[in-house]
């Protein structure tokens, strides 16, 4: 079976996705819709898809799934829309930035029985993968400790920082994600977070932080400490390290060219990637992928609604947390 999607937002996400699926032997990009008929118009274009409206996609029978890159305010409305319209539903972070909303929202897709994921691609990277590989195997015990560095090169624009929920909700959300995907879905008992702004005041006046660690601890005292800044004058920072009973398993920063050059003045590499969109491109065809087979096999699908909902809270707990200057206990 090929699986018609459609695109929902031809921004920079958007055109990630379309990749993503175009490379798939088993997926077709049919259809893409945006506010900007000119930016829906060029992704359509260059991988042979038709420019629609939502109505149209909604009422299509030859389109199968949706991926939604729209503004996050969008995002539950759609996922709801779609859920009705008993299309299968793949949907960037966060579903929403209240987390009543996003519980409401899951109930629609629970009473419709529509498949959902939450795109948090970083469970889906190769290396990031062979990391909880070992846990799996054992190789290295009991986890015991998880470091997560991620690190952006630069700020995002302020507009954006305006509108993106703050530090934790957009940026931090992805290791809370990954802090659960290592430690297998224990149950995070308590959170510490500090924040604060060093890369640039504007960040500050917007009401936002630029530089941020938490600490997550589960009732059995495992500990996850992540630590986020928007500046990375050496590219993109993206490393997990997990401390177990019987070893350690780490991923470290990936290069566009991996090589190491000796010479008289000493050692250099290549530069990191400068992004995301180079950094996570096999993470991106691996999520399409999974989501595909889950559809394709009836699988159930993750990470899930339920699995963005439970970052989402984590997010509020650490924002909560420093807000207090406590450790927040989650009941």
């Amino acid at each position: 079976m090929i699986v018609n999607f459609s695109l929902l937002g031809a921004g920079r996400i958007g055109r990630v996705h379309a990749k993503a699926v175009s490379n798939n032997p088993d997926a077709r990009l049919s259809a893409v819709a945006d506010a900007s008929p000119a930016a829906a118009q060029s992704i359509a274009a260059q991988y042979g898809a038709e420019v629609r409206t939502i109505d149209e996609i909604e009422a299509a029978h030859d389109i199968h799934a949706v991926i939604i890159c729209t503004p996050t305010d969008t995002h539950a409305d759609l996922i709801e829309r779609f859920a009705r319209a008993g299309k299968a539903i793949f949907c960037e972070k966060p579903v929403d930035l209240d987390v009543a909303r996003v519980r409401s929202c899951i109930e629609v897709v629970k009473q419709t029985g529509a498949k959902l994921m939450v795109g948090f691609n970083r469970r889906f990277d190769p290396h990031f993968m062979a990391v909880k590989q070992a846990i799996d195997d054992g190789r290295i015990g009991k986890v015991e400790m998880i470091t997560i560095t991620s690190r952006d090169p630069g700020p995002p624009p302020l507009d954006y920082i305006a509108r993106s929920g703050g530090i934790f909700r957009d940026m931090t959300i992805h290791d809370f994600d990954m802090a659960r995907f290592l430690l297998d879905g224990e149950a995070i008992s308590s959170v510490s977070a500090h924040a604060a702004v060093l890369v640039d005041p504007e960040i500050g006046a917007a009401g936002d932080f630029d530089s941020v660690t938490v600490i997550l601890e589960t009732a059995a005292g495992r500990q996850a400490v992540i630590s986020n800044s928007r500046r990375a004058t050496y590219g993109y920072d993206q490393r997990i390290e997990v401390h177990g009973s019987k070893g350690s398993a780490s991923a470290e920063n990936q290069r566009p060219i991996s090589i190491e050059v000796a010479t008289a003045e000493g050692y250099t590499r290549p530069p990191l990637h400068d992004f995301f969109m180079t950094r996570y491109t096999e993470a991106y065809a691996n999520e399409i992928a999974g989501f595909i087979a889950a559809i394709e096999s009836g699988a159930q699908i993750s990470p899930s609604g339920e699995d963005g909902l439970l970052a989402l809270e984590l997010a509020d707990a650490a924002l909560e947390s420093v807000r207090t200057g406590r450790r927040v206990i989650l009941g």
